[in-house]
């Protein structure tokens, strides 16, 4: 029930930064029940393992106001420096820095959301290209009702004139 409850707070808490889903440091931190500043200590002495983009970024100060204007948390308002932010691969890595019991558990139910969202995002693609060509098909299969129909009307308009005036009897 535990893992449950924590992977919907760890889905909460997936951000799209860049086009790349992340988690902030101190979400992150209270996850692995360890201080933002411990995390951040730990991910200083191990730089090498984090000194590529895929893996973690600081926010810029307009990333960093849009992140706090959508989700007004405390937290984010007490932040006085430019929060970092790890990817997929970045959480991976952090877990093999920080070096707890409850690191690699977060860890596992982490990739298991990141896998579900993937799984989801494949499958989203696949309904939206099936959606779009039913709508081909069927605008098609519309133009063609339409013509009928079109016709139809054209032609009982001619067959449904009265004539006007009269009529001589021969």
């Amino acid at each position: 029930m535990r893992d449950v409850l924590l992977q919907e707070e760890i889905n909460s808490k997936i951000h799209l930064i860049r086009n790349q889903k992340v988690l902030l440091a101190h979400d992150l931190a209270d996850f692995y029940e360890v201080t933002t500043s411990y995390l951040n200590r730990q991910v200083k002495r191990n730089i090498e393992r984090f000194n590529e983009e895929d893996f973690m970024f600081q926010l810029s100060e307009t990333e960093f106001e849009n992140l706090r204007s959508q989700n007004g948390t405390a937290k984010l308002a007490k932040t006085r420096t430019l929060p970092f932010v790890f990817t997929e691969q970045g959480t991976y890595m952090l877990a093999t820095v920080i070096r707890s019991e409850v690191a690699v558990d977060v860890s596992k139910s982490i990739m298991r959301i990141f896998t579900k969202l993937r799984e989801f995002s494949l499958h989203y693609n696949q309904v939206s290209k099936q959606v779009m060509e039913l709508e081909r098909k069927n605008s098609k299969e519309f133009k063609k009702i339409y013509k009928i129909l079109d016709a139809l009307v054209t032609d009982t308009k001619e067959t449904d004139q009265k004539v006007m005036g009269f009529i001589k009897d021969e």
